[in-house]
């Protein structure tokens, strides 16, 4: 007669002789390597989560240190139209005192870019911390469907052979079943963090359409004329105080109106975009272009001298002949000492019509 334990079959009436301590035993390791599986995973979404709990953190302090700055700005563009209002009012400065707003104008114009800086690093970390989140969650979810697997393996085990064990299944049964709807839980958590990263993100992305729109040049990409001046003003500063050379290139392209005449504005466009396109692939990332006017372009070259900054601009000349089929002008000036940005570019200028006058008088 098969044995039976509370009405349910054992081991021993649905197995042959000879292999019930086999299966209780693949059994046994079957549910060792499920618990222990679970402990794993369980142990991964905690890290998971306790990573995700300070990258939070790092990104709410990032955003209290936005405001902060933006709050600093304010501030700052404040003081500065005081100060001008000030200087206008009072047209027998002294020397000192001319110096004196010179240099303070530089201060707030070089902390406002730096300001400009930390907001674009701080943008690219929270974007990093987005894609991280969003693996993060991927793992989790591939970690929950691991988890089902092993409860359904669980629950597809023999029965039980003793009341001993159907205690303790019953027991670890409810302790799934509460693990499940953690996980569930978790997975809703999940969720609703994804879409608020998803808003946060929306809007950041808003906000950088918003600065570059204020700072950048729609067409080209390089700086506006005043944010320009700011990272010269900037970069001229970072070359002072490391010691090295510093030329400012002024680049006029030549007979562009012959080129809107001729072939159309789009035309036109696509010969400044070019000229950006041959100078960035030839300067450092971080050295400055700015749209100075329509057709007129202003470059910071740190750490190059007169000559190689010609060597480099010959070979920008070069490659906008070779891609648009135009020509363009430039003209150089070396820091010197007590040198501006605003003195630099003016030389620069100068320079370029130098040049070109040059080339008018040639046979």
């Amino acid at each position: 007669m098969a044995r039976t334990n509370g009405g349910q079959p054992t081991l021993e009436s649905v197995l042959p002789e000879g292999t019930v301590d086999a299966a209780r035993n693949a059994i046994s390791d079957a549910r060792r390597a499920s618990s222990a599986g679970q402990i794993v995973a369980d142990a991964d979404q905690s890290a998971s989560d306790a990573d995700q709990v300070s990258s939070d953190t790092d990104q709410t302090a990032s955003d209290r240190d936005q405001t902060g700055a933006d709050r600093d700005q304010r501030a700052s563009d404040l003081d500065q139209a005081t100060a001008d209002k000030d200087r206008a009012a009072h047209h027998d400065l002294s020397p000192d005192d001319e110096k004196a707003y010179g240099g303070s104008r530089e201060s707030r114009e070089a902390a406002a870019f730096e300001r400009l800086g930390t907001r674009i690093r701080r943008q690219a970390t929270a974007r990093d911390r987005d894609e991280a989140a969003t693996q993060r969650d991927r793992m989790a979810a591939i970690r929950d469907e691991g988890s089902r697997d092993r409860d359904a393996l669980a629950a597809d085990l023999a029965a039980p052979s003793s009341a001993r064990e159907t205690q303790l299944l019953r027991e670890l049964g409810e302790l799934r079943a509460q693990a499940a709807v953690d996980r569930a839980r978790a997975a809703e958590d999940r969720a609703r963090a994804a879409s608020d990263r998803a808003k946060a993100a929306r809007e950041r992305a808003r906000l950088e359409k918003e600065l570059q729109a204020a700072h950048l040049d729609d067409l080209t990409g390089a700086y506006r004329r005043e944010m320009g001046r700011l990272a010269l003003t900037h970069e001229l500063e970072r070359v002072r105080r490391s010691g090295g050379p510093f030329v400012v290139a002024f680049v006029d392209v030549d007979e562009l109106k012959v080129v809107n005449d001729r072939d159309g504005h789009a035309a036109g466009d696509r010969v400044l975009q070019s000229v950006v396109r041959a100078i960035r692939a030839r300067l450092r990332s971080f050295d400055p272009i700015v749209r100075y006017g329509g057709d007129e372009f202003v470059c910071g070259l740190g750490g190059a001298d007169l000559a190689e900054a010609g060597r480099r601009f010959d070979l920008i000349g070069s490659a906008v002949e070779a891609d648009a089929g135009v020509r363009i002008s430039v003209g150089f000036a070396e820091l010197e000492p007590g040198d501006t940005a605003d003195g630099l570019t003016e030389r620069a200028d100068k320079a370029v019509l130098r040049v070109k006058a040059a080339r008018r008088s040639r046979p």
